[in-house]
């Protein structure tokens, strides 16, 4: 059976502090149950803490610096997790998808971000932000892109994203913008770096009206469901949780064309879109 993965502690700062709870923890010789109980989680949630896909909180730091004699080095390692590019509510997400081996996705009305080009990402943030500075904007549209960099591995992650069929049709940006976003996802995929799917108006009701669905998962750590809405997101651990968010996006791409034809609807509408510029 392998070992646990080796971390790079240089590589963010929840790697730093996950190879270091990981290695006090056992020098200690405690299990990653024993460490959880005075910190009043589970095992599988300390696991995920030395794994690097859950962000550790203040008073987290402080229990674990008195449990483990660590002399206040994860109270002064923890602030460096609440430096993020990005919102409050998606940036633990966003760090855990950095360590995800495979993402499922469910996007309802817009192009996922990891596959946004910068002229759709700054559509978006636009209207998100209409009084924002142009400053503002492009630090968002710059943070976007760069989470988009993980999609650089030619393998890891696995990325499989359904698209609803309202994504194609909402003209973020204008015709030519997106054009120019469904021929990239097209390349993506013809890349064979993403599975794409189209869930068309057709199939009706589905388990997942209420919103978008993320699922990420990690080699030596549980799952994760990411749920978001306006302003607000959720990043769930619960087991039986996440399995329901599993069965969820399972139904949905059932539901779905095929990726061959997912890819040639994306195509005709791309052609149209591109088309419609020309003759506007």
């Amino acid at each position: 059976m392998p070992g646990p993965k080796k971390l790079d502690p240089s590589s963010s700062p929840r790697a730093l502090l996950g190879a270091e709870l990981r290695h006090r923890r056992e020098a200690a010789g405690l299990s990653q149950e024993d460490l959880g109980a005075p910190l009043f989680v589970s095992g599988s949630f300390v696991g995920q803490l030395e794994a690097g896909t859950r962000r550790m909180q203040l008073d987290q730091a402080q229990k674990l610096d008195d449990v483990l004699g660590a002399a206040g080095f994860f109270v002064r390692n923890c602030a460096a997790l609440k430096q993020s590019k990005y919102p409050d509510h998606f940036a633990e997400a966003a760090e855990a998808e950095r360590e995800a081996t495979v993402i499922k996705e469910y996007a309802p009305l817009l192009i996922p971000g990891l596959l946004q080009t910068e002229a759709y990402a700054r559509a978006v943030f636009r209207a998100y932000q209409p009084t924002a500075t142009e400053d503002v904007i492009n630090a968002l549209v710059a943070a976007r892109l760069e989470r988009a960099q993980i999609l650089a591995d030619p393998t890891t992650p696995l990325l499989w994203v359904v698209l609803d069929e309202a994504v194609l049709r909402r003209e973020a940006g204008g015709r030519s913008v997106m054009a120019e976003a469904l021929l990239h996802m097209l390349t993506l995929a013809r890349q064979h770096r993403v599975i794409l799917q189209v869930l068309p108006f057709s199939a009706g009701a589905h388990m997942a009206l209420q919103g978008s669905l993320k699922l990420m998962f990690f080699p030596e750590a549980p799952a994760l469901a990411y749920l978001q809405g306006l302003g607000t997101g959720q990043l769930q651990d619960d087991p039986a949780t996440v399995r329901h968010h599993e069965l969820t996006y399972d139904l949905v791409a059932a539901g779905a064309l095929s990726p061959g034809a997912s890819l040639a609807l994306l195509e005709s509408m791309a052609e149209d879109y591109a088309h419609d510029d020309q003759h506007l």
